[in-house]
Formats: C-alpha cells, structure tokens, sequence
C-alpha cells in the first residue's frame, strides 16, 4: 500500500519545474524500506515514461593514470606514491577499441587522470583516428583545461564529455580538492556546454559532512544546468588517501540520490556505476537499475593496466577479459523486464 504523503510529494516534484528544496531533501531522508521502496518505483516509471526500457551500453578505455590533483578521496590523486602510473599508446588504445566494438559498443569513454602535461593534440588525433574508423560516439573525461583545448577535442569529432564536480557546495568541494578552484570547475562545464558537448557530472555520495541539504541542492543544480548524463557515485575509501580512515558511503543514500535525479531531471543518462557495483555484496548495479539508472559502462582497458587505475578499492570486474561483460548484462537485463540497448544513446534533450 503506498503511502498518500509521498505519494503527492513524488508527483509533485515530477511535475515542478524547479522542485521544492524541501520536498527533495524530504524523499533523500526517507529511512523506511516500504517509503523507499515507493521511491525506486516512482522513479523507475519515470524513467520507463521518458526514456524507455533500454539499458544503454558505453564502453571505457581508461588511458593515463597520470593525475596533478589531490583530491581526497581518489587513488589517482598525485601524492599516491604507491601506484604503477601509466599511459597507454595509440596503438594501444586502437588495440582495445578493436574489442569494444566487436562487443557492439556504439559509445567509446576515453578516461584519464587530470594531468596538464596531456599532450591535447596527440589526444585530438587519437579522436580523429577513431572517428575515421568507426561509427561512434566519443566522451572525453580528462579533467580541466582552457576552453580552446575543449575546442580542438570537439572539432576533432569528440561528442561528450564528462566532468564530474562531486559536489555542487562550494564549502564542500574546496575541502575535498585541495588546490582546485570551485569556480574553474564551473567555468569549464559552461564552456563544454557552449561548445556543443553532451555534458555530463555527477555526485559523490558519502563524503564526511555532506547532508541530504547539500545532495538536495545538488539535484537542483543538476536541473538548472539540463546535464545529458549524471554518475550518481557511492565513496568507496582508498588506504593510500587522506580519507582512508573515514566511513563508506551508504548504498540506500545512493539509490536514493539517484531516484531523486531521475525524478527531477527525467530524460538525462544515468549509469548503474562501477562503484555501486563493487561492494561484495552481490551486484548491487542492478538495485540501481531498478531505481531509475538506465546505463552500464564495461571496462575496455587492457590488462595489465586495469588494475593500475585504482580511483578506489575493490572495483569489479577487474580480472575480467574486456568484452565479457555483454551477456552478463544481457541477463541482467532480461531479469528486469528491460533489454539491453547498443544505440549510441545520445542527449535526450
């Protein structure tokens, strides 16, 4: 039996064009398995009313583990003197596309650190490499840099790109980015949105101090900007960071988060993450799956070097062959009433 109270309050902010602070900050509270229940729900029919029952498929290549930021929660961050850095090679990176797209992958995700020395143009004509060859989409996540570097990517053929920002407070952000600027954050996902990326963030569910206030007004920030994807993910502490010591993220406040965002923003792309999966305890992507997400992303980087892009602990998959992962997810898929979509599954707006 659903609950009436929540029931209005869903509808509610389903049908707002800006939702009420406190209603979102209402539903990312809920605590009783029943209410929550009726939240994944709701928002699972939101999402089969706007986008559908697919389940869309990207394909990541992680190429660099290089990284000059600090960022306290990340197993990349640069004072991690314990990794195996790397950078893979064109060749490389053109070897393990060769498996992504025999896996029918429609998207390529090309994922690094967030190194400045990054050689923009080597990576400008790896995206004019892989567009002469292929059909596909192609998201960049690269961190940071001048708007006309974010222009030579875009005229090179990429289409999206993916910067996460964690949090949209900027009290929180400065704390858990040590030497970053909240505003250059926000500055360069203006620029990606004004050069004709599909643009994508998300948030980082689970950080020390951070409040149902604070993911409220995340979503709202979401909303505001019309992002084409989101990553909702759960913190997960690394040994070799300085938040080591700290509490994981709650997978109940993830999903949460995610339904809330599938609610209010509808039509973006959200990934059942990596991270959600990854928790030893069973498969969590498919309670994200049924509580709004409609995107899985495979690893396609190649062995030895998975192992070595170590953002967290634990992440799944690891010791699996790239290409692997599709009749896993077929089943997943089948297991939910849904299917799995190889489209290239472009912006909804």
């Amino acid at each position: 039996m659903n609950d009436s109270r929540l029931q209005c309050v869903l509808e509610n902010v389903r049908d707002a064009q800006i939702p009420n602070l406190n209603d979102l900050e209402y539903l990312l509270s809920l605590n009783d398995e029943a209410k929550m229940a009726q939240l994944f729900d709701f928002a699972s029919e939101v999402r089969r009313d706007y986008i559908g029952d697919g389940i869309l498929m990207r394909g990541i290549i992680e190429f660099s583990s290089y990284c000059d930021n600090e960022c306290l929660y990340c197993g990349l961050n640069k004072n991690n003197t314990t990794l195996k850095r790397f950078r893979l090679t064109k060749p490389e990176i053109m070897s393990a596309l060769e498996v992504l797209i025999a896996s029918k992958m429609k998207t390529l995700v090309l994922q690094s650190g967030e190194e400045k020395a990054l050689d923009v143009h080597w990576l400008a004509g790896v995206v004019k490499e892989v567009k002469s060859k292929y059909d596909i989409a192609i998201t960049l996540s690269c961190g940071e840099f001048p708007k006309d570097v974010y222009k030579l990517w875009r005229d090179a053929g990429a289409d999206r790109y993916l910067l996460k920002i964690e949090t949209s407070d900027k009290s929180l952000y400065e704390k858990f980015h040590p030497n970053m600027s909240y505003e250059n954050r926000i500055r360069c996902l203006w620029d990606l949105k004004e050069l004709g990326y599909q643009v994508g963030s998300g948030t980082l569910v689970g950080l020390k101090g951070q409040t149902a206030a604070h993911l409220a007004k995340d979503v709202l920030f979401y909303n505001d900007f019309k992002f084409d994807m989101l990553g909702i993910g759960l913190f997960i502490p690394h040994k070799q960071t300085k938040l080591a010591s700290d509490n994981r993220g709650e997978l109940d406040m993830t999903l949460k988060m995610l339904a809330v965002t599938r609610i209010v923003t509808k039509k973006t792309h959200l990934p059942a993450t990596t991270a959600t999966g990854s928790l030893g305890n069973g498969d969590n992507r498919i309670d994200a799956l049924k509580a709004g997400a409609n995107v899985i992303m495979p690893n396609y980087t190649p062995e030895p070097y998975r192992k070595a892009y170590e953002i967290y602990p634990g992440k799944r998959c690891v010791d699996e062959k790239p290409g692997l992962c599709n009749k896993c997810i077929e089943m997943m898929a089948k297991g939910l009433g849904r299917f799995v979509d190889y489209g290239r599954g472009d912006s909804l707006f």
